[in-house]
């Protein structure tokens, strides 16, 4: 039974063509947070840690804040980053090419069955919470067993404060600033996009171009696959 080993420097420099890929899925990721925030109730899918704190604001009575939402939200972040890691144990760290590949198709299958619920009703909340987070814990996992340095889709705090931290005038060297600022670019971009396009034209729009954009992740993801 194979089970995913800490990141190496070969094992990171193996996992650079998957670079293109996982922007991508960054920039989907800040269109998601866009349309949980924004239009379902102020919850986040792809970002757990304001998920998480959301909870306490809802489960304090704050207005404005769901706390059904925001559990529906985090059981399916959590159901699918578990399937993430079934599939790890499966399919062994030598796929990672090919597990990623797959987890995006599956991605882009949960995303298209959210944006044709949302053309059809506006009374389906619940159902595009859990579609949308289970699909966003589902990449997360298998991003994070791939361990792209500075790379989680997801969340920015760390990459952020590698960014001050590592930075030359904190005495550092700044190692794949370069990296680390377009994960930060992708998801701003993403986040401004969706943020746009639910304001003006609802949720199916840009659930209809996280799709696109997770079809597009999963053509960019190399077809060899690297031993590590």
């Amino acid at each position: 039974m194979n089970h995913s080993q800490p990141s190496t420097p070969r094992a990171s420099a193996s996992r650079e063509p998957l670079l293109p890929a996982l922007m991508t899925a960054t920039g989907v990721s800040g269109v998601i947070d866009a349309v949980s925030y924004l239009g379902l109730g102020h919850v986040f899918t792809a970002n757990m840690t304001g998920n998480v704190v959301i909870l306490g604001f809802a489960a304090a009575g704050t207005p404005g804040f769901s706390t059904l939402g925001s559990l529906v939200s985090l059981a399916a972040f959590l159901v699918g980053a578990g399937i993430a890691g079934r599939l790890d144990v499966a399919m062994g760290s030598g796929a990672s090419h090919r597990r990623l590949r797959w987890v995006l198709a599956a991605e882009m299958v949960l995303l298209a069955t959210a944006t044709a619920v949302a053309f059809a009703t506006s009374h389906a909340v619940t159902a595009l919470i859990a579609l949308t987070a289970l699909a966003m814990g589902l990449r997360n996992g298998t991003v994070r067993k791939l361990a792209v340095p500075d790379v989680t889709t997801t969340v920015l705090t760390l990459t952020l404060t590698g960014l001050a931290s590592d930075s030359r005038p904190a005495g550092g060297t700044n190692p794949r600033a370069g990296r680390r600022l377009a994960s930060v670019l992708a998801m701003l971009a993403g986040a401004f996009g969706g943020a746009l396009l639910v304001r003006h034209v609802g949720l199916g729009w840009p659930l209809l171009a996280s799709t696109i954009g997770t079809a597009v992740a999963a053509l960019l993801v190399p077809r060899r696959t690297t031993s590590t």
